[in-house]
């Protein structure tokens, strides 16, 4: 009989190293997740119908005679300005179909981890702070820039396409620019709006009901008070309201209160800092230490 040798593990003595974009697998799986929910699919493209139609009524703006009598008192509306771009991107209902998304993708996505104690299983790996965070809300803008950004490029192209010039670029010159900045910003803000409430608990439809409480109780107390003060400046205290100034400050266009929409830049960027600030200070307390 040949005797049986014992063969032990070698210590591995390399370093551990961490990879370029670990944000980019956190975001995938979050995108994927959210893709197979079984109401996210219709969702999604119900919310596009917006762009749709605003496509459309850039198409009927240059060919507004075959349209004569359909359109009638319609020409105001369809006069391709940032006022009209704004009617898009400052509209309640984008607003709200762009919160829905948010809820059905992105209220568990801290939520779950923290129920299922999964956060030591993400740092037990070479994985940073801030690329969990960005992998998360990575997931979250992904969708965000499919409503907002994609929409802005196809009508700046429609537009280019189906007028034959450029004269909206030589009119608006910063429009491009203003569709990204815009795209960019609202996209965060719901983004780290979402995952500091789903950071808050440790179950999916107790962080849905902080996100949608949180938007809409905000705008309820903009109603109680300018129903009695009639002072405008009350439209800061709602997270719809500042979005819609912050977008007409953005591209341009005339804002909806007369208030000026700086002050509800710096309103939202300020619960995106707190947003940031807080998340880093929960996701810290689990951090495992290499």
């Amino acid at each position: 009989m040949e005797p049986i040798a014992e063969r032990g593990y070698t210590h591995w003595e390399g370093t551990l190293g961490t990879g370029r974009r670990p944000w980019r697998v956190i975001a995938g799986q979050a995108v994927r997740l959210a893709w197979k929910r079984r109401f996210f699919k219709p969702l999604f493209f119900f919310s596009l119908l917006p762009a749709v139609v605003f496509s459309g009524g850039i198409y009927i703006s240059e060919r507004l005679g075959d349209f004569q009598e359909m359109l009638k008192g319609a020409d105001k509306f369809l006069t391709i300005n940032p006022d009209y771009f704004q009617a898009y991107y400052g509209s309640s209902f984008l607003f709200f179909m762009m919160l829905m998304i948010m809820v059905g993708g992105g209220a568990g996505l801290i939520a779950d981890d923290l129920r299922h104690n999964a956060l030591p299983l993400y740092f037990s790996r070479p994985l940073r702070q801030r690329d969990y965070i960005g992998g998360k809300g990575a997931a979250l803008a992904f969708f965000l820039l499919l409503l907002t950004l994609a929409p802005g490029i196809v009508f700046l192209l429609l537009k280019l396409i189906f007028s034959g010039s450029a004269k909206i670029l030589s009119d608006f010159p910063w429009l491009p620019f203003s569709f990204l900045a815009w795209s960019v910003f609202v996209s965060a803000f719901f983004s780290l709006f979402t995952l500091l409430l789903s950071s808050l608990g440790r179950n999916r439809r107790f962080a849905s009901i902080l996100i949608l409480a949180a938007y809409f109780l905000s705008d309820v107390f903009f109603g109680i008070f300018y129903a009695i003060f009639r002072e405008p400046a009350f439209c800061l205290v709602s997270i719809q309201r500042n979005l819609r100034q912050a977008s007409a400050a953005f591209l341009g266009a005339k804002p909806p209160m007369e208030v000026p929409g700086i002050y509800s830049i710096l309103i939202l960027a300020a619960i995106m800092a707190a947003a940031v600030l807080v998340l880093r200070r929960k996701i810290r307390a689990t951090e495992v230490i290499r």
